[in-house]
């Protein structure tokens, strides 16, 4: 069986204020051909579908569309969740007709009345596949589903979930889940684009998954990249969110299952209409040849020692999107040093007493300022 497994879409995003509709078009596009081409059993959206809860109409448009063409495809089911940017409800919309058109849609996580998780059954000459669809997670919410357990930290929230589900290990089985996973004592590339908690307290490890599941299908992160296991992986973003993702490789991950156990995973590289770049050097190097202008996202640093006349002009001659523009000389070097050397930093408690003085009129006590230090050294341990 052939699985795609794509995520954090984010329709509607902009970069530096401009608009990726088209290119979210056409790259969208290029998975419906690889789609066409591969012949998947099954493509599986791993939240992050809109950039915003709230979606403009444009943006609703360009997945409505994308959902249309998937749907028509014959012998491919397209199953999706939430991510954090998504609004469950306006996801969930319509997803009981939808799945009348293969189109399966977990947009609300678990809810009271059933605190399980939402899955399917797909075949294959070598059985069935148990696949399990868990939306973006988050504590406070997973308290109401189980309110005899104590539930503080987003790893609690999903093993609870987990372990409600009853899972059969010795049964091939899938998962499609929007969190940040990582390994035990492993890292995980992050970036610029993505939205993390204080203190890193929305990481989970993987461990929670065991021998659960023979594939994990993540979203969250935008760089593709495995999450300890080759088997948990994340997809990344179709396209360059930020500066950070410039030199990542975008694709579609390719899962191969077969008997139990057994799976092969490869890629398809995607390419966009439009790369994002970063350049450095001087002005008249970097807009040599300014009869030809070039339509990438660029963001440049330039290095000439001698002040500039407008250099900003020149750059959007040459290239239309830029992002931005910035000197790094020996002058902004010097300017940086100085500002290092000058600037200190109160610690949390003397800028909360300062703020306090500021505000109140008059200093803050003993026992306040004490309670303000436990709760720093609290949130410090998180």
């Amino acid at each position: 069986m052939k699985l795609f497994h794509i995520s954090d879409l984010h329709i509607g995003k902009q970069l530096h204020g401009y608009s990726l509709i088209e290119d979210q078009k056409a790259i969208l596009e290029q998975i419906l051909d690889q789609i066409r081409q591969e012949h998947p059993r099954a493509l599986l959206i791993a939240g992050d579908v809109y950039d915003k809860a709230v979606p403009s109409a444009e943006t609703v448009e360009v997945f409505d569309e994308f959902l249309t063409q998937l749907s028509r495809m014959e012998g491919l089911d397209t199953y999706l969740i939430s991510g954090n940017h998504d609004n469950d409800k306006r996801l969930d919309f319509g997803g009981r007709i939808l799945k009348n058109c293969h189109i399966h849609i977990a947009g609300k996580a678990p809810g009271i009345e059933n605190p399980h998780l939402l899955w399917e059954v797909l075949e294959d000459e070598y059985g069935r596949v148990n696949l399990y669809l868990m939306p973006f997670l988050k504590p406070s919410y997973v308290r109401t589903l189980f309110p005899d357990q104590e539930i503080e930290s987003y790893e609690d929230a999903v093993q609870a979930v987990l372990s409600s589900a009853e899972i059969d290990e010795k049964q091939r089985n899938i998962l499609v889940a929007h969190q940040l996973f990582s390994g035990r004592g492993a890292s995980v590339e992050e970036s610029a684009s993505e939205t993390f908690r204080v203190g890193g307290q929305d990481n989970i490890d993987v461990s929670l998954f065991g021998t659960l599941f023979d594939y994990v299908a993540l979203g969250h992160l935008h760089a593709p990249q495995k999450a300890g296991k080759e088997c948990f992986r994340y997809s990344g973003s179709p396209l360059k969110y930020s500066i950070s993702e410039e030199h990542q490789k975008k694709s579609i991950t390719v899962i191969e299952l077969k008997e139990k156990g057994q799976l092969a995973i490869s890629v398809i590289p995607l390419k966009p209409i439009r790369e994002v770049r970063t350049l450095r050097g001087r002005l008249e190097e970097i807009c040599k040849d300014s009869e030809e202008s070039c339509e990438d996202y660029v963001a440049v640093t330039l290095t000439d020692e001698e002040a500039l006349y407008e250099p900003g002009i020149a750059l959007k001659q040459k290239y239309p999107n830029l992002l931005f523009w910035q000197v790094d000389n020996s002058r902004t070097q010097q300017e940086i040093q100085l500002l290092e050397e000058t600037v200190t930093l109160d610690s949390p408690l003397e800028a909360f007493a300062d703020f306090y003085q500021k505000m109140q009129g008059v200093p803050a006590s003993e026992e306040e300022l004490l309670l303000v230090g436990q709760m720093i050294e609290k949130a410090g341990d998180c």
